[in-house]
């Protein structure tokens, strides 16, 4: 017992080590994975740091952040889980920026898609035939909350709620759809671009859900010179254009 009581504590001191003073350890939505590794190696680039990006639902990364987590700056896919946070004094406040924005989009597997005219009350349940939707958990993860929210105001919710796929996070809803395991599935536009095996068929329109906004902050007690650095990356020409290029907006 002692011995294995020793063992714990060694692996909780290595999950807790500090990151090096040129390393910046980044929690960042599931939706953010490739940009964000691209953002890394352009910032890497011109400081000779390294960035370590830890990918999942923003509802998951925040609470992981709230349990101490090693993470130096993180990306929510929405305002409301760096809301949480910042309610908790978790972040450095003074730090927190949006830093792009999204859009919402109905995809099918590539081999099967076919143009969706979206429109309120329209039989999106018959599209399904007997299928189910692929969306991230609309309980607690951004893209999922997103979903919902442009299904009610299409007066489509009621139809489908019933026909769902619940997924941990958006890029495993993409997964599924990919696969040819749901008809259909939503994620965010940045997301069906990175996958080969899905198409969008409809883009969900902007009225009819909040804007999707990604904002970035300093996790309490990291403010680091690597930090700080790469977070003032994020709001240059050079960070911007490189969204832009992975289908995201900036600016808002």
């Amino acid at each position: 017992m002692h011995f294995l009581a020793c063992l714990a504590v060694a692996f909780s001191m290595l999950f807790a080590a500090p990151a090096s003073a040129q390393e910046v350890r980044v929690g960042a939505a599931a939706s953010l994975t490739n940009v964000i590794d691209a953002l890394g190696k352009a910032w890497s680039a011109e400081n000779g740091g390294r960035v370590v990006g830890t990918y999942a639902a923003s509802s998951a990364l925040a609470r992981q952040v709230e349990q101490g987590a090693p993470i130096d700056v993180f990306l929510s896919a929405d305002l409301q889980w760096m809301d949480f946070l910042q309610r908790k004094g978790l972040i450095e406040a003074d730090t927190r920026r949006n830093v792009a924005a999204n859009t919402l989009v109905l995809i099918a597997p590539a081999d099967k898609a076919q143009a969706v005219v979206l429109s309120k009350g329209m039989d999106l349940k018959g599209g399904l035939a007997g299928g189910r939707l692929a969306v991230a958990d609309p309980d607690v993860v951004p893209a999922g909350k997103y979903a919902r929210e442009a299904l009610i105001a299409l007066e489509l919710w009621d139809q489908v709620s019933g026909s769902l796929a619940p997924a941990e996070n958006v890029r495993a809803t993409l997964a599924l759809v990919a696969r040819g395991e749901t008809p259909y599935g939503i994620v965010y536009g940045t997301d069906a671009r990175v996958e080969p095996k899905v198409k969008v068929v409809a883009v969900f329109p902007v009225g009819s859900h909040k804007p999707i906004v990604y904002p970035a902050a300093i996790v309490k007690g990291k403010a680091s010179p690597a930090a700080t650095s790469f977070l003032r990356f994020l709001q240059t020409d050079k960070a911007r254009a490189i969204l832009h290029d992975a289908g995201f907006t900036t600016g808002g």
